[in-house]
């Protein structure tokens, strides 16, 4: 799939704010605060400033759409796990993202792990959630150029002690050198001519 247009829609917290349905199923970016979901997104469109990154963990904390080549949506969850958030706030970011996970609209998430850091009770409660609910995800590891193959090999070996998969059924990416780039927008259209 090559993506040629992206472009921002809305920001929006509650149900009756998200953008009409388009009838195709939506791809949602959700993993901890600074994982590199905002450097994912702009990764696979191909557009540096699409969405905001930000040295700051904690940056989104609306549900970020993008309208992708006019038929279907990227959407960008807010980031969980970022201490230097009041409870209140953090609670609210946690309705936000699950009011949208709990919604009807046809959904892929893709949750988001750093490769270099073993998965915390927050990302498995995240996977468990999904899972108990039935909702289609995908794993990504993120920040693939911070390991070497070797590096690669243990800190995987590292992961399994807390969570189950095969290599073939997760993703890894580099937004720094566009790594798995391609496989990932391959799947995205393999998920779409299905739905068809």
């Amino acid at each position: 799939m090559r993506i040629k247009q992206a472009d921002f829609i809305k920001s929006s917290v509650f149900e009756k704010d998200y953008p009409e349905e388009l009838g195709k199923i939506e791809f949602a970016f959700v993993g901890r605060s600074n994982v590199g979901k905002s450097s994912l997104i702009n990764s696979l469109t191909g557009r540096n400033k699409l969405a905001k990154t930000s040295k700051t963990p904690g940056r989104t904390q609306l549900i970020n759409y993008f309208l992708i080549n006019k038929e279907f949506y990227f959407v960008d969850l807010p980031g969980y796990g970022f201490a230097k958030v009041p409870k209140e706030m953090k609670k609210e970011w946690g309705k936000t993202m699950e009011r949208y996970l709990m919604s009807s609209r046809k959904k892929l998430v893709f949750v988001l792990l750093d490769i270099r850091r073993v998965p915390s009770n927050e990302d498995l409660d995240m996977l468990n959630w999904l899972e108990h609910f039935g909702t289609p995800f995908k794993i990504i590891f993120t920040k693939i150029d911070k390991v070497s193959n070797n590096e690669k090999f243990k800190a995987l070996k590292e992961i399994r002690t807390k969570l189950e998969f095969r290599n073939e059924d997760v993703f890894f990416h580099s937004s720094l050198n566009n790594s798995g780039k391609e496989e990932i927008l391959n799947y995205l259209e393999e998920c779409l001519k299905i739905e068809v």
